[in-house]
């Protein structure tokens, strides 16, 4: 546990997991490609004392690997957030009486911390701005990618009360500065805080809005985490219970909301339903590709409080791995003691980096019954932002999670058509490849072993194959049971026409997953699977067609054309730009970070780095 953001620090620079850069570095662009080659390399969390034009310090990187988020969450291991959850789940006193009852008291340390504590001010309010002292561009905030709108603050924790019930609720929701006392907020249709802004726009009022940045990073991380929809528990709560001590907040200055009062700056204010939305984007997102332009609020700035010697927090997001890879992976471990609990067959989950969070889920299950398989993942789709799940992979207790082996041996007992499902449901509106926005297909895969009524265990050896069909200007790479493929796609239906020619070929012997998509795609497992899964609605992108060893699925991962029925327009994946990769290189040396490998790609080309 952590007193704020700044004790963090402190200890990673005790660890040796902080560089501090004293060069004069840009928050345009060029901090981005920095930060980003550290999060791919697995490097120190970054510290940039000196921003040009700008009055504050850039702290980017605290969850920058798996250990460093463990180390902000307060545990040695991920995992063993789940070990703190299930302790917590298992308060049930059962029968007994008062001796039972009497044998619980120990056990509710797990509680301590778990109500936030009122405080009178703090140190988020050493310094206090108002009207027009209000200035956004003295903030270091970042344009993190050459395609956005412009700069973003990208670890806000968003509070706000619902205007019927006054439920507090604490999200991270990126905000787009547009000018110096204004960003836009972008609530999306699921989230907490459109239904707070909604029921405001019904009832006519004005929605107070603070948006805190920076405190104990357990708080960012409570920002970005699922909490279940119980009355009188907020994410204030869970940041309580994960740190062990009440979370201190503080009245605003400006609007009537609780804020933290350990935060290194509070901007307070306002949303007004009765104005127009505003354009917000291009924004290059978590799924590496750039979310394109739509209308969301605008928020009025009436405050901006913070410490006084304030530290500005971010992170970038985009092509994985990034840093929400392990903000997701803490979820993944502090809420599977829940899944259990109303799926009590899972075993374990997985949500690989390549899958963006939604895109790909890994389940395993202790199976009994035939059917199983669909039960859970069916139940997963129903469980809060898990409806958002595209392909889920169901697999027997005990097999792996990660990387191709999990697809693999999944492949071994799921035939093409016999153990695939197609359903339609709710989609993250950030995915751009859906039949509507918000809206598409899901695929399940059952990789269970098959029981008599489900058709029995058909033996199946999973191959590679040393040559393949050369076909110009067609890039392939087999791994036993997955043939990968990429191409410069130039005409409607032209990824159909690809799957049945390569099938045909006796290289298609073993394969049972064939994955297409675009030439500017890097022919390596996780930028396949990130390109494919981002690029597809299983409706209409997963087919069954016949290789010469049986039913194949193929996955069509390309850019769909409207000639094809895609009306929706197709939004370009994040690249750099090569002058701010080359200014970077040219400038590494005297940055005091540990050098890098070379790079796999040539600057300015999207196959990554």
């Amino acid at each position: 546990m952590y007193k704020n953001l700044q004790a963090f620090i402190r200890d990673l620079e005790r660890h040796g997991e902080l560089v501090r850069i004293k060069e004069p570095v840009s928050c345009e662009l060029e901090i981005t490609e920095i930060a980003d080659r550290m999060v791919k390399s697995g490097g120190p969390a970054l510290l940039f004392e000196n921003v040009e034009g700008r009055d504050f310090p850039v702290f980017i990187g605290g969850f920058g690997t798996a250990e460093r988020t463990a180390r902000a969450m307060g545990v040695k291991r991920l995992d063993d957030l789940a070990v703190r959850v299930a302790q917590l789940m298992n308060l049930n006193p059962g029968k007994g009486g008062l001796k039972a009852a009497l044998a619980l008291l120990p056990k509710l340390r797990e509680l301590k911390g778990f109500f936030p504590k009122k405080v009178r001010g703090g140190p988020v309010q050493e310094v206090i701005w108002r009207g027009e002292q209000v200035d956004l561009f003295r903030m270091p905030i970042l344009k993190c990618w050459p395609l956005d709108g412009g700069p973003f603050i990208t670890l806000p924790l968003v509070i706000s009360k619902d205007p019927e019930t006054g439920e507090l609720n604490l999200g991270m929701y990126r905000m787009q500065v547009l000018d110096k006392q204004s960003t836009a907020m972008h609530w999306q249709l699921h989230k907490v805080g459109r239904r707070h802004y909604d029921k405001a726009k019904k009832l006519g009022k004005r929605l107070e809005v603070a948006v805190a940045l920076g405190g104990d990073p357990i708080l960012t991380y409570a920002a970005t985490a699922p909490v279940p929809p119980i009355p009188g528990v907020n994410e204030f709560n869970l940041a309580g219970f994960l740190r062990g001590q009440p979370v201190e907040l503080t009245k605003g200055v400006t609007v009537d909301l609780p804020v933290p009062a350990e935060a290194e700056f509070v901007l307070e204010g306002y949303i007004d339903p009765a104005e127009e939305l505003v354009l917000e984007g291009p924004f290059g997102d978590h799924t590496g590709f750039y979310t394109l332009e739509d209308y969301y609020p605008r928020f009025h700035i009436t405050a901006i409080t913070h410490r006084k010697n304030a530290v500005y927090p971010a992170t970038i997001v985009g092509r994985p791995p990034m840093e929400d890879a392990y903000l997701i992976e803490a979820s993944e471990r502090l809420f599977l003691p829940a899944a259990q609990l109303i799926l009590p067959e899972i075993h374990d989950y997985h949500m690989p980096p390549a899958g963006v969070a939604h895109n790909w889920v890994n389940v395993s299950i202790e199976k009994r019954y035939p059917g199983q398989a669909y039960k859970v993942a069916n139940g997963l789709f129903g469980l809060g932002q898990m409806m958002f799940a595209k392909v889920i992979v169901v697999l027997d207790a005990g097999a792996p999670l990660k990387g191709p082996e999990a697809l693999q041996k999944a492949l071994l007992q799921a035939v093409p058509g016999r153990d695939t499902l197609i359903s339609r449901g709710p989609i993250d509106v950030l995915d751009h490849s859906s039949r509507a926005m918000g809206y598409g297909g899901k695929l399940i895969v059952d990789g269970t072993a098959k029981l008599e009524e489900e058709g029995g265990p058909l033996p199946f050896t999973l191959q590679a194959h040393p040559s393949l069909p050369g076909i110009p200007g067609v890039r392939q790479k087999q791994l036993p049971g997955i043939w990968m493929v990429t191409f410069e796609k130039t005409r409607p239906h032209q990824a159909r026409e690809m799957a049945e020619r390569l099938l045909a070929a006796p290289q298609s012997a073993g394969i049972r997953l064939l994955l297409l998509t675009d030439a500017d795609t890097a022919l390596e497992f996780d930028e396949v699977m990130w390109a494919v899964l981002n690029n597809i609605d299983p409706e209409r992108d997963a087919w069954v067609l016949p290789g010469v060893e049986g039913p194949v699925l193929v996955l069509d991962g390309t850019r769909k054309l409207a000639e094809e029925g895609f009306t929706r327009r197709w939004p370009p994946k994040i690249v750099m730009s090569p002058e701010i990769v080359r200014r970077v290189d040219e400038r590494w040396s005297r940055l005091g970070l540990p050098p890098l490998p070379p790079r796999d790609v040539p600057v300015g080309q999207s196959g990554g780095k």
